[in-house]
């Protein structure tokens, strides 16, 4: 009687040890590093080529890891195409039309199942194709700490609501921000990543014909606005591109908050972090990115690493997808 009561202990301990190591299971830099060593110098070794390829590519890889992580958390939700009961985030008003790099995802986990296989989630890849596109323009590097695993559904109705629009105020930004547990901190460090990349005439239409600016302000926007105008006309002609940051586009460093100082911005919702805080905290901070790369470089690597970490599913939660595009069947 007495070992069949110890044995139910120990049973009902190791039950117990089992749910809370499943319950607490986090995020750790070297996850695969017994299941899939070689992980991260496959995912550099194709970013890398697409990269060289087509500069453009890193800004889509990095937009994209904002766009899943924005929904539902970091959770591979947004690779999931239309099937069966599952309506794409791809539809979605922010992401119908202009976000991209799906290939290259697609080709990192075919390369990456034949390594290894049902071992290695979507989710992760594009944590790691973003940190690797950063790196490869010239931005800073970080661990990005691994072990998520992938939704078994999408959500359009969070994509419209939970991720920014070019248009939002700055109010509407904190809010959105707020709703993943970022901070203002976060905001102004994670919109540096639009230091690279382009967008599309309909994304930058409304700036582009405003004429509400103070004078002041108006005096030195105009000549950029001018530019702006001979590149996106008051209709039609929606998917001409500009970049971000017309300075330096194609490289990850801080001239982007130079541009906000001067109010040559290209989205609105660029903008409002100086037009909508004269004086404020989000001002001091952009002034401080500004001048000081090196401090912009590591709150941007804080504030990915905290963004990568929101609502992740682990342990037995999800799945890993044998292909990113759909669930498991």
């Amino acid at each position: 009687m007495a070992f069949t009561k110890l044995s139910l202990v120990l049973v009902l301990v190791a039950s117990c040890v089992v749910i809370s190591s499943q319950e607490g299971l986090g995020l750790v830099p070297d996850f695969y590093r017994e299941s899939c060593p070689f992980l991260e110098d496959i995912v550099m070794n194709i970013v890398k080529s697409k990269v060289l390829e087509q500069p453009r590519i890193a800004a889509q890889l990095l937009r994209l890891h904002f766009h899943d992580c924005f929904v539902m958390g970091c959770d591979g939700s947004v690779l999931l195409d239309s099937n069966g009961g599952i309506v794409s985030e791809k539809l979605a008003n922010p992401n119908k039309n202009s976000l991209k790099g799906f290939e290259v995802i697609d080709e990192i986990k075919l390369t990456v199942e034949e390594a290894c296989p049902l071992t290695v989630s979507c989710a992760d890849i594009v944590a790691i194709a973003a940190r690797d596109s950063v790196v490869l323009r010239g931005g800073p590097t970080w661990e990005v700490l691994l072990g998520r695993r992938d939704s078994l559904t999408a959500s359009m109705d969070g994509a419209n609501k939970f991720i920014p629009t070019p248009n939002s105020s700055l109010d509407t930004l904190i809010a959105n921000f707020n709703q993943q547990g970022l901070n203002i901190k976060d905001l102004v460090a994670l919109s540096g990543s639009h230091t690279m990349g382009v967008a599309r005439c309909v994304s930058f239409r409304q700036r582009t014909y405003d004429t509400t600016y103070k004078e002041n302000i108006y005096d030195r926007y105009y000549p950029f606005q001018k530019t702006l105008r001979s590149i996106c006309p008051q209709s039609g002609d929606d998917n001409q591109l500009a970049p971000l940051d017309f300075q330096t586009p194609a490289y990850f460093d801080n001239h982007y908050y130079l541009n906000l100082l001067e109010s040559k911005g290209l989205l609105h919702s660029d903008n409002v972090l100086v037009l909508e805080d004269e004086g404020g905290e989000i001002e001091e901070r952009v002034w401080a990115y500004a001048t000081n790369r090196k401090l912009f470089f590591e709150s941007f690597s804080s504030s990915m690493i905290k963004m990568g970490n929101i609502n992740v599913l682990t342990g037995a939660q999800g799945e890993i997808r044998k292909n990113c595009r759909y669930v498991n069947t």
